[in-house]
């Protein structure tokens, strides 16, 4: 491979990291500050070392530059909210009694004040913090965290580059305020906040910022005209500035598309462009625009959302031809690595063999450096690397796990995903045989998952105490669930999911084709990890997984207990899927092995099951010319998991954090009886655009926020009911939380629910004397 000189040396650089720790420290400070455990002082100690940690090590392994201003003790967006003083009305006066206490109020909310409505960043499943703005709002510039990050690293004797995000972005991403009329556009503020930027902009050189980035993700979605034109201004306007840093604006997730050219022309220094297989398109339109001639490009060629190493002769091509695109090209992961573990070395359980195929973020930095080194010096220089990672790719490729002769003979018709019956016929059928009241009562499935189930599973896979000793823990954890249930007054109860450690992984876990880490953490919000599993091979299930818990738990009541099931687009979704086939044929897989769990479970005699959803509309493609056939597959997936029960059997699902007013046909076309979904921070909007769309069937719009602690009063939750009667039929709505309450503590569980049902009665005696 020929290269540039060493004036161009290509730079190795990423546009986020994890921001944990590798034992979660940030998480463990964060909560004990929440609790009174850990001071301010302190937590601002831990997060300091974090960071300094981070630099270093990604300093170590080859990057010439690094990003600051991309950790967050919550969330980055919330973050970016704080940095241009759009703080809502409602928590101004504990930001302005205490910074980091009104900080975590807007995030979690206090007893007397709601939260900020929480949301899926993209086709990802990070939340984050939606942005209140109306035509009253003030920008204020507030750019202290970002000028103290930068100058953290840069006495570290770094090349540091601040990473926010872009002021397009952050306007897309918004939402009218309470109170606000819905058709406003945050958009329009534009004007009034691009000053702001540039007085950030100003303090970043100040401090000593060479380059800041702009994330503008938002541009990669199908945007309008106007859209396009007021990202041609901001960028027009931000490059005209004279006291700044050189700007990068940064895309990822998708093809740039039509912001390509507008980008491309604007007056900055640098493009950060996605090059991995889910945004191919944008090496030929960048060609097509006649490359950047002049300008920095940031090559994102190492897959940032995924866990597969690297294909490293691959991703030299890619960077051989842009080359003569740009009068520069430097190398990075297509987004930050935010969304992937820190470290697959932590990992001791998996075979080694398999470990080879896998690249967390301490990985898929050394990928980075591997390949600047290689576009710098050329292949000789990485000799080395490129041997192993050929040897890597061979190794996945020919291993017996990822092709299951038996599992791919498995044939599927179109019959095998309709039910036998339309809905209208299943409906009458379920009620005659659950004789449920008007506005039955639910929860979504899980209960809190307290410190003593958490123990009790580390004792067991520590050998302290043996499986029989575990399982009579969970059993009297279930009795507790369910004697809870009984006497609040629920009408359609759950076991509780006391035995299970997340809602993808417990299924993984007994699942053939999975991999399951010990380490691999990846935070979806706030304070909140997840380990998402790895869909390495070809999935069939063994034997079945939920049916003997449920059952138990139906043994202790005459009320109907839902079986709780995980769907396989969210199987799909919260995990690391395959790359080497169609993700609707993993799909079908694992549908095909969920319907064999349905089948156990209704023939144990459960009466309702709840096959969860909540990825369905995260997952969706940005483009909408992508959407149709996604939606084809992933719906059929469900129904061909969910089609082969009687029609007196009631089939659930739920769905959360997600925009859904755009696939309401496809929830639809999922043919559920009942969908529950969180309502409760938007103020009932998906009820109204269930409405708006015809839906004609039953649903649960979610009347108290589970991601907050504060308890929803009786009355709050029946003006929450009242308003979804506005849109839904008393005869097709159910009452129920927004989600699962695993995270929440048992007192306030308790008295949320309770006053849940408290409400429901109320309602319904309003109906009843109308």
């Amino acid at each position: 491979m020929t290269t540039k000189s060493a004036a161009a040396a290509a730079r190795a650089t990423v546009y986020g990291y994890p921001r944990q720790g590798a034992n979660r420290e940030l998480k463990k400070a964060v909560e004990g500050y929440w609790k009174g455990r850990v001071t301010a002082t302190e937590l601002r100690a831990t997060a300091a070392e974090l960071r300094r940690a981070t630099w270093r090590r990604l300093a170590e392994t080859g990057l010439r530059e690094v990003p600051t201003g991309d950790f967050s003790y919550y969330d980055h967006v919330l973050d970016a909210t704080v940095m241009v003083g759009a703080i809502p009305d409602r928590h101004r006066a504990a930001v302005a009694a205490d910074p980091l206490d009104g900080y975590f109020a807007m995030a979690r909310g206090t007893q007397e004040v709601a939260p900020l409505e929480m949301t899926k960043w993209f086709d990802t499943n990070y939340h984050y913090l939606v942005p209140e703005l109306g035509p009253d709002t003030v920008f204020t510039a507030d750019s202290a965290k970002q000028v103290a990050e930068l100058t953290e690293a840069l006495a570290l004797g770094l090349s540091a580059r601040p990473v926010l995000v872009g002021p397009v972005t952050y306007l897309l991403l918004a939402k009218p305020a309470p109170g606000v009329p819905a058709d406003f556009e945050p958009l329009t503020l534009l004007d009034r906040l691009l000053p702001v930027y540039a007085e950030i902009l100003a303090d970043l050189r100040a401090a000593g910022a060479d380059w800041a980035q702009l994330d503008e993700p938002a541009l990669v979605q199908d945007r309008t005209p106007a859209e396009l034109h007021a990202a041609e201004r901001a960028y027009r306007g931000l490059g005209a500035l004279t006291d700044r840093p050189k700007l990068l604006v940064a895309s990822y997730f998708d093809r740039l598309g039509e912001a390509l050219p507008v980008l491309a022309k604007a007056p900055v220094e640098g493009l950060a462009l996605d090059f991995t297989e889910a945004a191919a398109q944008n090496l030929d339109a960048l060609a097509a625009v006649g490359g950047l001639p002049g300008k920095r490009l940031v090559a994102g060629v190492v897959n940032g959302r995924n866990i597969w190493v690297n294909d490293l002769e691959k991703s030299l091509a890619t960077l051989g031809t842009l080359l003569g695109l740009a009068d520069r090209v430097d190398v990075s992961a297509s987004c930050s690595l935010l969304h992937v573990p820190l470290d697959a070395a932590a990992e001791r359980d998996i075979d080694p063999q398999i470990l080879r195929w896998l690249a967390f973020a301490e990985q898929k930095t050394a990928e980075i450096a591997t390949l600047a080194k290689g576009l710098t010096l050329g292949t000789d220089a990485i000799v080395a690397e490129l041997s192993a990672n050929r040897a890597d790719l061979a190794s996945r490729a020919g291993s017996p796990l990822t092709h299951d002769p038996a599992v791919r003979a498995r044939a599927v018709t179109g019959a095998d995903a309709r039910r036998s019956q339309p809905y209208a016929e299943r409906t009458a059928a379920q009620r005659a045989r659950l004789g449920l009241p008007l506005l039955p009562t639910t929860t979504i499935g899980s209960f809190p998952q307290t410190g003593e189930l958490r123990t009790a599973r580390a004792d067991l896979r520590a050998g302290r105490i043996d499986t029989g000793g575990y399982e009579e823990r969970i059993k009297a954890e279930i009795r507790e669930v369910i004697g809870f249930q009984e006497k609040a007054g629920l009408d359609v109860l759950v076991h509780g999911e006391a035995e299970r450690n997340d809602m993808v992984q417990y299924f993984a876990e007994q699942l053939t084709g999975y991999l399951a880490t010990r380490h691999g953490w990846v935070q979806s919000y706030g304070t909140r990890y997840v380990r998402p599993p790895i869909l390495a091979g070809d999935i069939s299930r063994p034997g079945p997984m939920t049916v003997r818990w449920t059952s138990y738990a139906q043994s202790l009541t005459d009320r109907p207990v839902k079986g709780m099931l995980t769907g396989p687009v969210t199987m799909l979704a919260w995990s690391f899927v395959r790359d080497d086939q169609p993700l609707g044929d993993t799909a079908r897989q694992v549908a095909l092995a969920l319907r064999d769990e349905v089948d156990d479970l209704e023939l144990a005699g459960t009466s309702v099951i709840q096959v969860d959803e909540p990825a369905l509309r995260e997952t969706l493609p940005l483009r909408a010319a992508d959407r149709p056939g996604y939606l084809d597959w992933a719906t059929e997936a469900f129904r061909l998991s969910t089609c082969g029960v009687r029609p007196d059997t009631q089939i659930h699902t739920h769905m959360c954090y997600a925009e859904f007013g755009d696939i309401v046909r496809a929830i639809d076309d999922l043919d559920a009886d009942v969908i529950s979904l969180e309502a409760a921070r938007s103020h009932m909007q998906v009820a109204r655009e269930l409405a708006a769309h015809g839906y004609p069937r039953e649903a649960g719009p979610g009347v108290y926020d589970i991601h907050s602690p504060r308890v929803p009063s009786a009355e709050e939750a029946a003006g929450l009911l009242r308003t979804g009667l506005g849109a839904i039929p008393a005869e097709r709505l159910w009452v129920n939380p927004d989600c699962g309450l695993k995270t929440r503590g048992w007192p306030e569980t308790r008295e949320s629910l309770e006053n849940l049902v408290t409400a429901a009665r109320t309602v319904r005696e309003e109906l009843a004397g109308a």
